[in-house]
């Protein structure tokens, strides 16, 4: 037991130099600022982290897309980081960290360029089921911030007073909310449960128990699909547990994506029996 939380500690001990893995972060229908606010100075402390800013609503680059009459779909979210990475960090293979619409993109990016992709964490992914639940689109339309935030936490305590007020004013934004609108038309029937089975990466697989967006159950059950996954449900958390429970996140991502053999290897001090474990890490139940 000693010397496995020695080595623990190891792969958490900062060393003034090192060639950092680099990580890939993908935001979901939160801009990337918005998204992992709470999580960069932590994973910067041992990966080199990226954090391309593909989605922009009001952005120039959507909006001539969205001008042409092209769609805003999940294929040319893949395509447009496939040629940020190929020719911005070079440094393949990549592990990738996704949150809700950016697990579509991770899972397909993964799946079309495996050789470029080491290791996935999936936050509370969409296109599980063949069903999308988003009351961002009623929230946007009716100007309802406080009711589009009580469908994404479970405790709106958590979340940070200046993001509403950046959200406040997006809202007010008519080039923002068409940017967004038009992203989920073309994203929101894009189903990668079924794609699941062909991510031969090691992929841990995150849900929140009490994710009004993405159903817990069937979350569940498409982790099951993965050849390498590990799936964790995180007690009192909704749909962006980066947000509402940074501290967990932070460490959980980290001992994942550092772990010799993520697939097996259990957070130190973790019962190794059973289908569903509790990690004292997180504090969060564990299965396969």
């Amino acid at each position: 037991m000693v010397g496995q939380w020695r080595k623990w500690l190891e792969r958490f001990k900062l060393h003034r130099y090192a060639r950092r893995q680099p990580v890939i972060l993908i935001n979901g229908l939160s801009e990337q600022p918005e998204s992992w606010f709470r999580n960069l100075p932590y994973w910067r402390r041992y990966f080199d982290v990226y954090a391309p800013n593909v989605l922009v609503y009001d952005g120039p680059g959507l909006h001539r897309r969205i001008d042409s009459g092209e769609p805003i779909s999940v294929d040319y979210l893949v395509e447009q980081l496939h040629h940020y990475l190929t020719h911005f960090v070079q440094t393949p293979p990549y592990h990738l960290v996704a949150a809700s619409l950016g697990g579509k993109v991770a899972v397909e990016y993964a799946v079309r360029y495996p050789e470029d992709v080491s290791r996935l964490v999936l936050l509370c992914p969409s296109g599980m089921g063949d069903e999308e639940r988003l009351p961002i689109v009623e929230g946007i339309r009716r100007s309802d911030l406080k009711g589009l935030l009580d469908s994404i936490f479970c405790d709106t305590r958590e979340v940070d007073s200046r993001l509403v007020t950046y959200y406040e004013r997006q809202f007010a934004n008519r080039r923002w909310r068409c940017g967004l609108l038009r992203t989920i038309r073309g994203t929101m029937e894009h189903v990668v449960r079924e794609r699941l089975t062909l991510v031969k990466q090691p992929t841990l697989f995150v849900s929140g128990e009490e994710d009004r967006i993405v159903d817990p159950v069937v979350a569940a059950e498409a982790a099951r699909l993965l050849p390498e996954g590990q799936f964790v449900s995180i007690p009192n958390c909704g749909h962006a547990p980066q947000m509402e429970k940074p501290w967990m996140i932070n460490r959980l991502v980290v001992h994942f994506l550092t772990s010799e053999r993520p697939s097996d290897e259990p957070a130190p001090g973790a019962a190794v029996a059973g289908a569903a474990e509790h990690d004292p890490l997180t504090g969060a139940s564990r299965g396969r």
